[in-house]
């Protein structure tokens, strides 16, 4: 049987809507909605987290019939669909990284651009990128949506159960309703462009403007019949047919803002199985996703520098890391995300620099990155020449800031999986359509088109995937072979930085995985060093400022599920846990 540790988690979520200002570069995809302590869940054979209780009991429930991790994902995500929305569904995309007792795996299943898209598709008639908003809201943003291609292409090679059957959780939880969550209140409260779109105001809000209360029930007959055609169907009865013209037309007849997505551009679109990035840290070898994903790349690179620091040695003080240990994390940063904004986009497309992915991850090259930390901050870093280098790029200049949900599962076959989910922006395009919101994940892409350095690798281009920094990850001990670790968030750009703490967490600290992510969040997108509000003490700002820090103090709503292979009284268990910052639990046997 399960077993939570903490009273807290019952508890109401606290606090409220007001957050510090913060410059564009580090707005919140989400705003934070609230803080709930909470100790780690404990499971024998299965267990799967998830950022909504809902959503966690549909996975639970494939698990507990015999079902693989898959099949927990997949009910899982149609759950959030319904019951988180401003974060991920059926109208987004998605990376998985999959073990399945023998190998990993890597599929990709990240948006495309359609055949109408150009390099000035968010650009103005004088070449200059658009507005935020402008870009964000409407049908331009829209790409081609992946995850259920995704999921079904995962599901075929290692489901254990039938592929209708996932579907029951969220069609009844659909048509029967569910309960309107405090952070999803405040989140229809916050967001200011969902009720221009009919469908979703009519939907979310009341007669009078307001969002839906907490504890409003809140039914969805049109996903139930979207569900229900796709439970029958399979993934064609989303790409080709009803749905996939009720998404072109949605996103072509949008009154200001239209895009080109097209039925063809839908019922082309192709999931991927891609090789994972893998990499020895220490004693342990880490696995995460490659591009389009930037994640794993920036990951492996930042262990890599960090490999040789006393990192180990600054324990945190009373759940908070010490101005050593922050430096040190923050500037492996600033040079991992350097080579990331100059050098990391769809391969598909734009090849990685020199010998490819070998090259950013050369150890030879890691060292000389590593030495440029020194005992004062660099405050901004440059990109990297990793070895046979031939061509110059420009730097990226997305949006960057992705509204997003993450989830793990380990099942009693011996197979788990990290999954990061996304429709970009806090519900996605603000376009509901079949019960659904569209993403808006075409602004990953750069706004602008090439610089001074020349074309900019993550510029828009028909086809191809826009760069992401989703960062599923998955860590096995080196001698054992034994999966110990399954992580991931949310947080747009800043994904990196918290995947990165609960591996540092956990791998160099010696944490559990719900100690590790509960540490304040902290790192830096190779800009000022950002640290979570409110949870370091003013001597270790101090410190950091005088080594040079130009420190920003805000709200970092990450959303970390992780679940850890742990050893308790002489056996083998699970350990779960969820981000106090958000409203997930673990479940499990």
């Amino acid at each position: 049987m399960l077993r939570p540790h903490s009273l807290a988690l019952a508890a109401a979520l606290l606090g409220g809507l007001a957050h510090a200002p913060i410059h564009a570069q580090e707005r919140a995809p989400e705003i934070a909605t609230g803080y709930a302590e909470k100790a780690g869940w404990t499971a024998q054979k299965y267990m799967v987290a998830a950022a909504n209780p809902h959503a966690s009991e549909a996975g639970y429930q494939m698990l507990k019939q015999g079902g693989a991790a898959i099949d927990a994902a997949i009910a899982t995500q149609l759950v959030l669909t319904l019951v988180e929305p401003q974060s991920s569904g059926i109208g987004g995309g998605a990376f998985l990284m999959y073990y399945d007792g023998k190998r990993v795996q890597a599929y990709d299943g990240r948006e495309t651009a359609p055949a109408g898209a150009t390099e000035r598709l968010f650009q103005d008639a004088d070449g200059k990128p658009v507005s935020r908003s402008v870009g964000v809201v409407g049908g331009r943003s829209v790409g081609a949506p992946g995850v259920l291609r995704m999921l079904e292409l995962a599901h075929k090679e290692h489901g254990k159960l039938a592929w209708d059957k996932l579907f029951e959780p969220a069609i009844k939880l659909a048509e029967e309703g569910f309960a309107v969550s405090p952070r999803l209140n405040a989140l229809l409260g916050w967001d200011a462009h969902l009720l221009r779109d009919p469908v979703a105001a009519a939907y979310f809000y009341d007669a009078d403007k307001k969002p839906r209360p907490v504890g409003y029930v809140l039914k969805n007959p049109e996903l139930a019949r979207s569900l229900r055609e796709i439970a029958a169907g399979g993934a064609d009865a989303f790409y080709k047919g009803r749905i996939a013209r009720d998404i072109a037309a949605k996103v072509n007849q949008h009154p200001t803002n239209p895009g080109t997505l097209s039925e063809a551009d839908i019922a082309g679109y192709q999931a991927k199985q891609r090789d994972p990035v893998c990499s020895d840290y220490k004693r342990w070898t880490v696995c995460g996703m490659p591009p389009p994903s930037s994640g794993g790349i920036a990951i492996a690179q930042m262990l890599g520098m960090l490999e040789a620091k006393p990192l180990a040695a600054h324990l945190p003080v009373k759940g908070v890391p010490d101005a050593e240990a922050v430096h040190l994390f923050t500037e492996a940063g600033r040079l991992a995300y350097a080579d990331r904004n100059r050098y990391v986009a769809d391969t598909d497309f734009v090849p990685l620099p020199g010998r490819g992915l070998a090259a950013l991850l050369d150890k030879s090259y890691l060292r000389q990155r590593a030495a440029l930390i020194g005992d004062k901050s660099m405050g901004r870093a440059k990109a990297g020449v990793p070895t046979d280098l031939k061509l110059a790029w420009g730097s990226d200049s997305a949006i960057e800031n992705p509204s997003t949900s993450h989830l793990v599962a380990v099942d009693g076959l011996g197979g788990g999986l990290s999954m990061t989910t996304s429709v970009e922006d806090a519900f996605g395009s603000r376009q509901m359509v079949d019960g659904f919101l569209l993403n808006n994940q075409l602004t990953d892409f750069s706004f602008d088109s090439a610089d001074e350095n020349g074309p900019i690798a993550n510029r828009v281009q028909p086809g191809k995937r826009p760069r992401s920094a989703m960062s599923p990850t998955l860590v096995f001990d080196q001698e054992t072979k034994k999966l110990v670790l399954a992580t991931g968030s949310p947080g747009g750009s800043a994904i990196i930085n918290y995947v990165a703490k609960v591996l540092v967490g956990t791998l160099d600290w010696n944490l559990d995985v719900q100690q590790a992510i509960s540490l304040p969040n902290f790192g830096s997108r190779n800009g000022p060093t950002e640290l979570e509000a409110g949870r370091f003490p003013p001597a270790v700002v101090d410190v950091l400022k005088a080594r040079g820090h130009e420190v920003r103090q805000y709200e970092q709503n990450s959303g970390l599920q992780g679940i850890q292979r742990l050893r308790r009284n002489g056996k083998e268990v699970w350990f779960g846990g969820a981000d106090p910052r958000r409203e997930g639990v673990v479940k499990g046997d």
